[in-house]
């Protein structure tokens, strides 16, 4: 008998059991997905801390925790130039990819890596982005053949010319050096317009590289050379000119995609432009930093005089049209994207 303003026996029994059984499907209902995320970076990286783990850090907190990674830096999973087969194949949900290793996959991706473009990491990021996602050009031509899309992306600042024991002080002076790039037509055109000889070597062997002086020098960012401890292999650098970028982004599988629910979607789409303006805000703001850094490590940063930077500026807009050319020889569209990022960039000037 139940009595007016108290419980029954039966109904004091069953309240726990359905509590304990509604928590059951509030679990499930809550159950957590951890992916993979690969890349090649040594742990500490900056693009790393400034980029890669805030986005995965956005994507758990956007998601109520639902979404949660495994993170395996420094090659973990794979060599950096395996990166894309291993986000293809499902080794790893998402992955890191330096586009100039593939360049043959992913050829219109140098543009962003052109001598001269941007004088900043987030005019070459913001230009290059609008093209790797939606329906941008890059990503309709580059990426989605590979059945892969972006989910955020970087241009690093500008590569200065760093080398170990002659300056760059003319043209000429290049003549003969063997200076490290990371790959891709770009850059290669661009060491061999100054008749130097590209050699193309992953970052993580480039400490070894310059030690045995298996190359001269390098085209590289500031930063770079601090993470990758080669201040103390070099001896001069240029500042503030453009020789070229790399580009990197962090790809996850078509297929994997489509997998995941909208709400994930929506979680990473706005994680992803959220870490690429914070990445390359980051790296600017560390340009003049590490900058006193390379000088308290005994480089001396050498800027060009202004008829060098003339006969630069018409070096870049060969090596440019050069690239552009040589795509559309190919049956792809590279004075098309070209003339993209370049419109791309203007606004962001």
């Amino acid at each position: 008998m139940i009595k007016p303003n108290g419980q029954s026996s039966l109904v004091r029994l069953i309240r726990p059991i359905a509590i304990l059984f509604a928590a059951m499907i509030g679990i499930q209902g809550h159950s957590q997905e951890k992916l993979r995320v690969a890349d090649a970076l040594p742990v500490g990286h900056y693009i790393s801390e400034y980029a890669a783990k805030f986005w995965m850090q956005e994507v758990t907190s956007r998601t109520n925790g639902s979404v949660q990674f495994e993170y395996y830096p420094a090659e973990q999973l794979g060599k950096a130039k395996d990166m894309l087969s291993i986000a293809q194949s499902g080794v790893a949900d998402i992955a890191y990819v330096a586009t100039s290793y593939i360049s043959d996959k992913l050829p219109l991706s140098s543009v962003a890596e052109l001598p001269g473009s941007f004088s900043t990491s987030c005019e070459g990021t913001l230009a290059y982005w609008k093209l790797a996602i939606g329906d941008g050009i890059i990503a309709k031509r580059d990426f989605e053949p590979n059945g892969v899309r972006v989910l955020f992306a970087l241009s690093l600042p500008p590569y200065q010319l760093l080398t170990a024991k002659r300056k760059f002080d003319s043209i000429s002076s290049a003549k003969g050096l063997k200076i490290r790039i990371p790959g891709g037509a770009a850059l290669d055109a661009m060491v061999g317009a100054l008749k130097a000889v590209p050699v193309r070597i992953s970052s993580p062997e480039l400490h070894e590289s310059l030690s045995r002086g298996t190359i001269d020098g390098l085209l590289f960012p500031y930063g770079s050379s601090i993470t990758y401890d080669l201040v103390s292999l070099l001896k001069y650098s240029t500042i503030g000119e453009n020789f070229g970028s790399a580009v990197i982004v962090y790809l996850i599988s078509d297929a994997r995609w489509k997998k995941l629910p909208p709400e994930t979607q929506r979680a990473m789409t706005e994680a992803g432009e959220a870490a690429t303006r914070r990445g390359c805000s980051m790296m600017d703001k560390d340009v003049d930093s590490d900058a006193v850094k390379l000088r308290k490590g005994g480089l001396e940063l050498l800027a060009l005089q202004p008829t060098m930077r003339a006969e630069l500026a018409k070096i870049n807009a060969a090596v440019s049209q050069e690239w552009a050319e040589s795509l559309d020889k190919r049956g792809k569209p590279g004075s098309e994207v070209l003339r993209a990022y370049r419109a791309s960039l203007a606004p962001s000037r």
